[in-house]
């Protein structure tokens, strides 16, 4: 019998071995252990209070994450892609409104080659939501030398990282409130359960001044590994520093033992498509997907 739960804190890093052993070179680029560490910008206890696990006596069978209120982020075990019973059991935790996962109104999954819950899913009225383009470079052979300095990033360079990132993806004033506030969540995120997934990287120009910053995770040797997230600062953006910063993301990728380097973009935003593909990035399928109201 399929049983649905809300995990524990101590069980975020079984979560996170368990999500990478899924990943596949030519499998559905579906929830990945990286994500669970981006989103541990919010700590460890919020991480797995967002996380639906479901599981069927010691095994696990798909892991949701509720990336905000009204979006949930799935992986399935790859076996179980196209079984119908799994499916019927996600339904029935995702459709009621409010439900075991959603509350009232709007609601998204992504769940992306899982065939058995999309088919039902559409067939009970769910429409198909906005396109993305998953991205991906085979790291079977040398990756160039991205023609920029870049850096690992530790705590010495947090606040250069988080610059970066702000302005690439707020566009506001970045206060020293700001600062302090992104700065204690890096943090979070680079001491908890995912952190030895994790490479964090910055770019500089030629001046030395900061201009793009990306976090790698791996899913362990000989698996894909995610680039989440990759930014350029406002200031230097249409200058080549996203090209190089996919780059040198895929080469550190390659280092961490990584079977190739992935990413998804979303198919309106044509630069950042046109960037990871410039990179050596093959772009694959669209997926979309599935959306109930709004």
């Amino acid at each position: 019998m399929t049983q649905l739960a809300v995990p524990a804190v101590r069980d975020l890093t079984e979560i996170g071995d368990e999500l990478g052993q899924w990943q596949s070179d030519d499998g559905p680029a579906q929830l990945h252990p990286g994500d669970l560490g981006w989103y541990s910008l919010r700590g460890a206890g919020a991480t797995a209070g967002d996380l639906r696990v479901w599981r069927s006596g010691e095994s696990t069978l798909a892991v949701g994450l509720l990336d905000g209120a009204n979006l949930l982020r799935l992986a399935i075990h790859p076996s179980l892609l196209h079984d119908d019973s799994l499916a019927q059991d996600i339904q029935s935790a995702v459709e009621p409104s409010p439900s075991e996962v959603f509350a009232h109104g709007t609601a998204i999954v992504e769940a992306r080659g899982a065939t058995a819950l999309c088919d039902r899913l559409v067939a009970n009225g769910w429409s198909t939501d906005e396109p993305w383009t998953p991205l991906q470079r085979d790291l079977s052979r040398s990756v160039e030398d991205p023609g920029m300095t870049v850096v690992t990033a530790g705590i010495r360079e947090a606040e250069e990282w988080a610059s970066v990132h702000w302005s690439a993806f707020r566009g506001t004033p970045y206060t020293e409130d700001d600062t302090a506030k992104f700065i204690g969540r890096w943090r979070t995120m680079s001491t908890g359960p995912f952190s030895s997934r994790a490479r964090s990287l910055l770019g500089y120009d030629d001046s030395g001044q900061p201009v793009a910053a990306a976090t790698v995770w791996s899913a362990g040797p000989a698996r894909p590994g995610l680039l989440e997230p990759v930014a350029v600062h406002r200031d230097h953006q249409g200058r080549g520093f996203g090209k190089a910063m996919a780059i040198a993301a895929a080469k550190n990728l390659q280092q961490m033992g990584a079977s190739a380097a992935s990413v998804a973009a979303e198919t309106a935003n044509t630069a950042a498509v046109a960037t990871y593909s410039a990179a050596g990035f093959i772009a694959h399928a669209e997926v979309r997907d599935l959306r109930r109201g709004g």
